[in-house]
């Protein structure tokens, strides 16, 4: 499975170590344009389209840019499947975690 990350330079470097390719990508239009090229919905990341990532990580910083992008997507059910990870200094305050969110998408606390 490939996986891609997009994110702020340390996070994009720390997922390089470990093999997975990114692109660093800070503010809204720069996230944007990422988002677009990984989806193929605008420009490409220069491989052929069997080759996309799978697996799409954004870094919650990134995620809160393109917020309606983000779910706009997610409702399509198409690959890749968006996660969000947590920047180096911890979760953001205010933002659901995803465990949150299915929580309360189903109503069951395990």
């Amino acid at each position: 499975m490939k996986f891609f990350v997009i994110g702020e330079r340390e996070i994009v470097l720390a997922f390089k170590l470990v093999g997975v390719d990114g692109i660093v990508a800070q503010g809204r239009e720069e996230v944007l344009d990422a988002f677009n090229r990984v989806t193929g919905k605008g420009g490409h990341l220069g491989v052929p389209v069997d080759e996309l990532p799978r697996v799409l990580i954004l870094t919650e910083d990134a995620a809160g840019t393109i917020e309606n992008e983000e779910i706009a997507w997610q409702k399509t059910g198409k690959y890749p499947l968006i996660v969000e990870v947590p920047w180096l200094s911890g979760h953001v305050q205010g933002r659901k975690t995803l465990s949150e969110a299915i929580r309360e998408a189903v109503g069951v606390q395990v």
